[in-house]
């Protein structure tokens, strides 16, 4: 009794299921223009990967002294600058306001968009690794005074030059 009840239950179970349709209950291939849907509109095409950095600055504590390494930059405009705090943090990219070319303010705080936590000031970077990335497109030619704010004091200076 209880094997015939199983498999009456497992009878059940298969026939609900289905199972495959033969080839006569298949409906019939439709042509390919029939079948195949409308072509849909082209894409949009892929944003440009970010550029690659063309320098990247290490901001480091090696012993008692905080620094950018390398603390002197020379790129051309349009060059990316990777800024990566490696220890000591927090981190951060300022720039003299004395220090910069005339009318360079406004192409500093625009490549820091929203990583800005001041006019010509980039957001702290407080965990290992973390990089700000500053695109120099539109930065006029000439040399450029930064530091880190939180270890200004302590000499975290560089110079950045826009050639």
């Amino acid at each position: 009794m209880r094997v015939a009840t199983i498999a009456a239950g497992l009878a059940v179970v298969l026939a609900a299921c289905g199972g495959e349709k033969k080839a006569e209950e298949q409906p019939a291939a439709q042509p390919a223009a029939e079948a195949a849907p409308a072509a849909a509109p082209a894409a949009a095409p892929a944003a440009a990967p970010a550029a690659a950095p063309a320098v990247t600055v290490e901001m480091v504590l090696e012993g008692t002294a905080y620094k950018y390494n390398p603390n002197v930059l020379k790129v051309k405009a349009g060059d990316v600058i990777a800024f990566k705090n490696v220890s000591g943090g927090p981190h951060n990219v300022a720039f003299d306001p004395a220090g910069i070319p005339s009318g360079a303010a406004a192409a500093i705080d625009n490549a820091f968009g929203a990583n800005k936590m001041a006019p010509l000031t980039g957001n702290l970077i407080v965990e290992a690794n973390g990089i700000l990335s500053l695109n120099t497109a539109g930065f006029p030619k000439g040399k450029y005074q930064f530091h880190c704010t939180p270890h200004q004091a302590l000499g975290m200076k560089g110079e950045l030059t826009v050639e």
